[in-house]
């Protein structure tokens, strides 16, 4: 770090704003005093100060020798209500949405770009259907085809009005599944609802306007060179490259000149992909996306409902085979409706589209729901001698998915090949794969799910019996395919042990080559074998984040190739894995029927384990911080692939910011440092490249246990790869960037010295503090890892450091979108 200059002269204070990182915190914490006022902002997220702050600005010679403090508070976006937790039922397509993400960076490869987002749009597409479907197995074929149509039903006094042996009014076949398809229908119903109120509550934030973020559309064919249109809009821009932005005249006009920039502004501003002004407010996509998967859903119970009653009709006399085949036909179109809407448009981030498609968001959603009803009148008229028998066409639903799922994710996979060729960057995740990996999880969990559902109610409905191996009792049994899928579990958790045990034994050894490493470090302490272990342990168990793309890969290939074998398996012997070894040597019976039965449990496990942490999450706070953590590193990203996914906090947080940081510019004319942590640093990152360049050249990055690059950069390198964060750090007016060796999170953002600026890493800082005890440390000094950076005495150096290297205060000019104090501020609200 350069050695800090005199402090520049100014008339007003300087700003130092605060973003936590995962998990939250509280604005007491994050500003070291009991006393904190919100002012602005409301319970979900809000901007805090000390209550001695308040009038700041009013007295700026109070703070000559350190700058304003506030604290942005977020963690409600993510974990500050019990029933959040329930959104672990939606993982699978939040995972989904992150592959869209994960594209490799490309230029003058547009429609690689438009077919690597219809490819994740279609994967999404499928999760929603495997879903429905999963719930039509389990409503529709268990319960009220053969639980209601056998002797299961006279078990359960719940089922006994639907029981065809009693000869009720709901005993008819047709009656049972119209009956049983509310179920599905009604958590169709539920997703669209979560999706439509939570993006009203999160995500509805208009970015700043007119007043200091671009906001308006950039000429089509302005863009940086080689850039490639947006992905799925016809007039093109946003997600081809890492940046997009005017290249003939300078941003502002001829003259370069961008509120009250200097004259030495540079003529190009290369405007990065996180600061494209309609970036987080996807409102248009969302909505179609969300009326597509709507319709898809009450599709796939349509196609349940109404395609054993064309079976039963096909061949005899009258108009209920015309009929019945005449809904199928009408379910096949709006299908391909549906897959129109899924393929035609992606996101559109150029300008801040405010357009909604309302008819197409209210008729396709409405018109399947209606065609559902009519396939659930026309399943129900009366049909003598009709009764269920056998299992509904499971097996070729559930069959068709799993195949079309891993071609999907093939295709990616080529795709996502082609596209990182040419720029290949050795520190990308699996080599520009990460993308059709995270979708094969995606995939995967999706199956755990839906199988861990419809194993563990067809062996309730059982009683005694194990599904699908005709033993005694009402032999109540779910697709085969679904029996395979619970086969391959433990084979896949058997072959998961060889990189767990390698990536142990690689982490015990570099605990030891490290020891010396760490004596090197406190050179001048009498070293303690004990206390070098320990923080060398430390310092490897943080290395094994840097292993997660092996693992990412592991699972996603292992998954890929077992779930091959499985739908191999289910169609070649049309049995379940216990009797398809039938009559084979008795090892292989017997490890047949045995991986079965683990799997069985396992699958069912697997799904229970989602539920019981839901339900813990609403009584345990401990429980709903650590749900929150993982949220806040999935929910980042906007809803850009599956729309049912949990609700992006940044659509929130990052207008927050950027509204912050202009209004506190703006009013003052002052210095800003933004300081963000962990996730933290994430957000504060979004926010200053939405910023105009005039004010961002005001502001200095501070950040700190940062995953800028260590993971963001890696799994997202479009978005944060090396040409990205080096564009960052030549466009805030300084950036310095501190991390331990020590934590499993942050790290450094390897951008280096260009343009005359300096290194933005610092040397990584030392923990513990001190080895030993010392007259200033007289107890033992913790490991802290990824907490607490402001306590070691570095950070006040370089926060120092970014203030004194900022231009001294502008005169306040008052313009006509300065906010005037009111009486709607409340007492002490500061202005902006």
């Amino acid at each position: 770090m350069s050695p800090a200059t005199p402090a520049p002269e100014s008339e007003g204070p300087a700003l130092e704003l605060l973003v936590h990182g995962v998990g939250g915190t509280t604005p007491q914490d994050m500003l070291d005093d009991p006393r904190t006022v919100r002012v602005t902002g409301d319970r979900t997220a809000a901007v805090y100060r000390r209550a001695d702050d308040l009038d700041a600005e009013e007295h700026p010679e109070r703070y000559a020798t350190g700058p304003v403090r506030e604290a942005y508070v977020w963690s409600n976006l993510t974990s500050g209500d019990g029933a959040r937790a329930l959104w672990l039922l939606l993982l699978p397509f939040m995972v989904a949405n992150l592959a869209h993400w994960m594209r490799p960076p490309a230029r003058d490869r547009a429609a690689l770009v438009r077919l690597y987002g219809v490819l994740v749009r279609l994967v999404a597409l499928t999760l929603t259907v495997l879903l429905t479907a999963a719930a039509c197995e389990v409503a529709l074929d268990l319960t009220a085809w053969q639980c209601a149509g056998g002797s299961c039903a006279d078990g359960y006094s719940w089922l006994g009005f639907l029981s065809a042996g009693r000869g009720g009014w709901w005993s008819l076949p047709g009656r049972r599944l119209a009956l049983a398809a509310l179920v599905p229908t009604l958590l169709v119903g539920l997703l669209w609802y979560l999706s439509n109120r939570t993006w009203s509550a999160y995500e509805a934030q208009r970015p700043p306007t007119g007043f200091d973020a671009p906001a308006t559309p950039v000429p089509s064919g302005a863009e940086h060179p080689g850039t490639p249109p947006a992905e799925g809009h016809t007039t093109g821009s946003a997600t081809g490259s890492a940046f997009a932005g005017p290249s003939g005249s300078p941003p502002g006009g001829p003259s370069g000149r961008v509120d009250g920039a200097p004259d030495t502004a540079p003529p190009v501003e290369l405007r990065a992909a996180l600061g494209r002004p309609g970036f987080w407010y996807g409102r248009r996509l969302v909505a179609r996306l969300r009326a597509a998967h709507t319709a898809a859903g009450f599709l796939t119970v349509a196609a349940a409902v109404v395609t054993p009653a064309v079976q039963h009709d096909t061949g005899l006399p009258g108009a209920g085979d015309l009929l019945g085949r005449m809904l199928q036909t009408a379910v096949a179109v709006l299908a391909g409706i549906v897959l129109w809407v899924v393929c035609r448009r992606g996101r559109s981030e150029r300008r801040l589209d405010l357009r909604l498609e309302k008819a197409l968001v209210s008729w396709l959603p409405g018109a399947s729901l209606a065609l559902l009803a009519l396939t659930a009148l026309y399943a129900s008229w009366t049909r003598p001698g009709w009764a269920s028998s056998g299992t509904l066409p499971g097996d070729a639903v559930f069959g068709g998915l799993t195949v079309a799922q891993g071609v999907l994710v093939v295709a990616l996979g080529i795709v996502a090949l082609l596209l990182q060729r040419p720029r290949r960057d050795p520190r990308t995740a699996l080599r520009g794969l990460g993308g059709p990996a995270v979708a094969m999880l995606a995939c995967a969990l999706g199956g755990v799910m839906s199988g861990g559902v419809a194993q563990r109610v067809a062996d309730w409905l059982d009683g005694p019996a194990t599904p699908g191996m005709g033993d005694s009792g009402p032999r109540i049994a779910p697709p085969v395919l679904l029996s395979w899928q619970a086969s391959v579990i433990p084979v896949l958790i058997l072959l998961l042990l060889v990189p767990a045990v390698l990536l142990g034994v690689r982490t015990v050894l570099a605990a030891r080559r490290l020891r010396a490493a760490v004596e090197a470090d406190y050179p001048t302490d009498e070293h303690d074998p004990v206390r070098t272990g320990q923080i060398a342990a430390d310092r490897a168990r943080a290395g094994l984040t840097d292993s997660a793309p092996l693992l990412v890969g592991v699972v996603s290939g292992a998954t890929l190739l077992l779930g091959a074998c499985s739908v191999v398996g289910a169609w070649a012997s049309g049995n379940v894995p216990g009797r398809a070894f039938d009559g084979a040597h008795p090892a292989v019976a017997s490890l047949a029927s045995a991986t079965q039965a683990l799997g069985s449990w396992m699958i069912g496990f697997g799904f229970l384990f989602f539920v019981t942490w839901g339900r813990r999450a609403y009584k345990d706070a401990s429980a709903r911080r650590t749900i929150g953590i993982l949220w806040d590193v999935g929910t980042f990203w906007p809803r850009a692939a599956h729309p049912f996914a949990p609700p992006c906090y940044a659509e929130r947080a990052v207008p927050d910011l950027t509204w912050r940081m202009s209004s506190w510019t703006r009013a003052t004319g002052g210095r800003l440092v933004i300081s963000g942590h962990s996730q933290g640093s994430v957000l504060a990152a979004a926010a200053v490249w939405q910023l105009r360049p005039a004010t961002r050249r005001r502001v200095a990055l501070l950040t700190y246990g940062s995953p800028l690059e260590r993971l963001y950069g890696r799994w997202f390198p479009t978005y944060f790869g090396p040409e990205a964060l080096r564009a960052l750090n030549r466009t805030v007016h300084c950036w310095s960037n501190l991390y331990r060796a020590t934590d499993p999170i942050g790290g450094p953002v390897r951008v280096p010295a260009d343009d005359g600026r300096p290194v933005v890493d610092a040397k990584a800082l030392l923990d513990p503090v001190v080895y030993g005890r010392t007259r200033a440390h007289p107890l033992p000094e913790p490991i802290l890892g990824h907490s607490e950076y402001q306590a070691d005495p570095a950070f006040a150096r370089r926060r120092t450091g970014l203030l004194d290297r900022l231009p001294p205060a502008l005169p306040r000019q008052r313009g006509d979108h300065d906010h005037e104090p009111s009486d709607q501020d409340g007492p002490g609200r500061p202005p902006g």
